[in-house]
Formats: C-alpha cells, sequence, structure tokens
C-alpha cells in the first residue's frame, strides 16, 4: 500500500501556482468536484478521479478525512479498457468480409473501412470490463511538495493534467538541479517559489543535467568505500550509505546505448567498477542508507532522483494505537530518506563547483581504475 503500509515507490513535484486563503473549503469542494465516477460512455477507454487512500470504494470525502496533520493524503484512480490488437484486427477482418459479402461490393473504399473500424471498436469496448489502478499521493500544502506513489512518466502526465483541472495549480517534477519551469511561469501566473528544501541549483559550465545523477551515483560509490560507508553532509551530519546486492550501468543512447546489470553483495560488485572502466555510468543502485540510528533500503533511480521499493525503519504497528500518528510517521521517514540523499547531492555538487574537485575527480578515477 505505499505510504500507508509496506515498502513504498515514489516520485516528487513540486506545487507552482496560487492557493488562496480558503485553500481547504476550495480543496474540499474540488476533490468531491473531481472525484472517481464509475460512469461509463461507449466509446470511452479510461476514466479517472480521486479517491480515499483507505478505501477505493470511498468518492464521498467526509470533510478533511483526507486529511492528516500537514498533509493531504489521497489516491488517484485510473480505470482503462484495453482491446488487445490481435482481436482488433481480427474482428475488423471478419467485419470487413462480412459487408462485402452482403453489399457484393468487390472492393472497400476508405470511408467504409474507417467506419467499420469504428464500429467494431465501439463494440468491443462495449463489451470489454475496465482494469482499475491506484496511485497513493501525499501533499504537504505548506511546503508545496507531492509524493506519487508511481514512476511512470504516462502516469505522472495524466496527474498533472488532472492536478491542473481539479486545483488550477501546475506540477512540475522534482529533482535537485535546475529544471527549466516553463508552462506556469511563462503564462504570467503568481507562482510562490518552493521551499528552500526544494529549491532547485544552477549546475556547473559544463555538467549536463541530463548525467549529473549519474556521476553522482558514481561518486556516492566512492565515497562509500573511502571510508566504510560513512559520508558526511552539508551539515555536518554522518550518513551510511551501502550499496547492496545490484547496479545498473548504461552507455550511449537509443539502438546505441549499452546495459550492464551486477548484482552480488557490496564487496563483490566487480563487474560494476568494470563498466565504469569502460566509460559506462550508474544509472539505479540498491542502497542501503543509515541516519540518527534510523536505516532504510531502497533502489535509487539516479536520472530522476527517483525512490522504488523502499523499506522504511520499523515503526510500531499494535492494534489499537493512534492510526494517524502511524501514518505521519511513515510519512516523516519517507521525507527524511529523500531529504538525506538530496543533502548528499547538495554536498556533491558544492563540491563538484568547488576549487577542490580537480583533486576529487582524479581520487574517483584512481578508485575506478583500481582493479
Amino acid at each position: 500500500m505505499g505510504l500507508l503500509k509496506g515498502s513504498v515507490t515514489f516520485s516528487r513535484y513540486r506545487v507552482a501556482g496560487a492557493m488562496s486563503d480558503g485553500f481547504n473549503d476550495f480543496f474540499d469542494e474540488r476533490i468531491r468536484r473531481h472525484a472517481f465516477q464509475d460512469s461509463w460512455r461507449v466509446a470511452d477507454e479510461k476514466v479517472a478521479g480521486w479517491i480515499s487512500i483507505e478505501n477505493c470504494l470511498d468518492t464521498d470525502f467526509p470533510y478533511a478525512a483526507y486529511a492528516q496533520g500537514k498533509y493531504l493524503l489521497f489516491s488517484l484512480r485510473i480505470d482503462r479498457k484495453t482491446i488487445p490488437p490481435a482481436l482488433f484486427r481480427i474482428r475488423v477482418m471478419e467485419a470487413e468480409r462480412n459487408h462485402l459479402a452482403e453489399s457484393g461490393q468487390k472492393k472497400l473504399y476508405k470511408e467504409q473501412r474507417e467506419a467499420i473500424r469504428d464500429s467494431v471498436r465501439l463494440d468491443l469496448l462495449s463489451r470489454t470490463l475496465p482494469v482499475p489502478s491506484f496511485y497513493e499521493i501525499c501533499w504537504s500544502v505548506s511546503d508545496r511538495v507531492l509524493f506519487f506513489c508511481t514512476l511512470s512518466d504516462k502516469i505522472g502526465s495524466e496527474l498533472q493534467e488532472m492536478f491542473r483541472d481539479a486545483f488550477g495549480l501546475t506540477l512540475f517534477p522534482h529533482t535537485p538541479w535546475n529544471i527549466e519551469e516553463t508552462g506556469a511561469q511563462q503564462n504570467g501566473e503568481n507562482v510562490t517559489p518552493p521551499p528552500a528544501a526544494l529549491q532547485t541549483r544552477e549546475l556547473p559550465a559544463g555538467v549536463d543535467p541530463l548525467t549529473i545523477g549519474r556521476e553522482f551515483l558514481t561518486w556516492l560509490w566512492f565515497k562509500s568505500e573511502e571510508r566504510n560507508g560513512m559520508i558526511a553532509d552539508m551539515a555536518g551530519g554522518e550518513n551510511e550509505v551501502i550499496f547492496l546486492r545490484r547496479l545498473v550501468l548504461e552507455s550511449g543512447e537509443g539502438e546505441y546505448s549499452e546495459t550492464v546489470i551486477c548484482q552480488g553483495l557490496h564487496s563483490d560488485l566487480k563487474e560494476g567498477k568494470e563498466a565504469l572502466r569502460q566509460g559506462k555510468k550508474i544509472t539505479t543502485a540498491r542502497l542501503r542508507v543509515a541516519r540518527d540510528q534510523e536505516e532504510w533500503e531502497f533502489t535509487f533511480k539516479a536520472d530522476r532522483f527517483h525512490f522504488q521499493s523502499m523499506k522504511l525503519p520499523a515503526i510500531s504497528e499494535e492494534e489499537g494505537e493512534d492510526r494517524e500518528g502511524q501514518i505521519l510517521e511513515r510519512i516523516y521517514l519517507i521525507e527524511k530518506a529523500a531529504a538525506t540523499m538530496d543533502n548528499l547531492f547538495t554536498f556533491f555538487l558544492n563540491l563538484h563547483q568547488s576549487a577542490n574537485w580537480p583533486v576529487e575527480h582524479e581520487r574517483v578515477q584512481r578508485w575506478i581504475s583500481q582493479p
């Protein structure tokens, strides 16, 4: 269930746009108006809307039932009808053959073919059961930060569209380096900047924003081995970062791309070092991160700063204990893990911009060259 139970996978968004003083009432009215409605027209292939995070059948949203502390918790439900291409092709061929037999024509005109295809499609849709999908959302309104429990770019685009239609606000995918925010700012809207924790950073000259995450993950592996997993951050705190079991490295693009997948214990990821020597970059790694006596394990995707299958530190979930308190503790731990990785990236980027970077870069290269 992600946010409420078990391991969690999430991407992050920054929320831009003007929010009035009466936002709570505005949100309550809009989430009800755009709640999921299980009503299908014949031609519909998709129906989407908001639902309760704890009950996929609850679209009534008793006032403030979605509010937990400073957070708004709800889900996006998307039901889809999908027609298998092979089935559609066979049904069209059958319909065309029947039409020729009944009409006595030798061939079909373009308009007739299109009409037959449309008729077959509508008939199949009318007899196809929808498949539901659910995606949990945690929105900190005061921080203008939203956690969305999927890594799919397609579903993320649908969330952005739904969010704009429902609340008049724009979502920007979050990474700790700068991404141009076109959209709302270019349209002259009143856009409030994100909180300091989510401010984007200017990258050094010559650094590619498409690969900086991979460079960060490579540096993180080097720093992890340098001090037995211990890495300092900007605040002077100590973090333990251990690379576990799995690495994914890539080079090239498109049809020329090459991928190497390494699996094994931390001390046995030799194939990963060899791939680095061949010029490949780390895109994905399974990490164990510890800070302040709390420990997380997750798969980290460097290109977009995404978190997959995150195991949280154990919390008490005994029957009868405060349910809201348990939920808020889980959210706190999710935010802390993401903030820890952001802080480590900030440390890396500041070092990358400093006069000490050539020395650090040389040390990284020596580490890579070692068998």
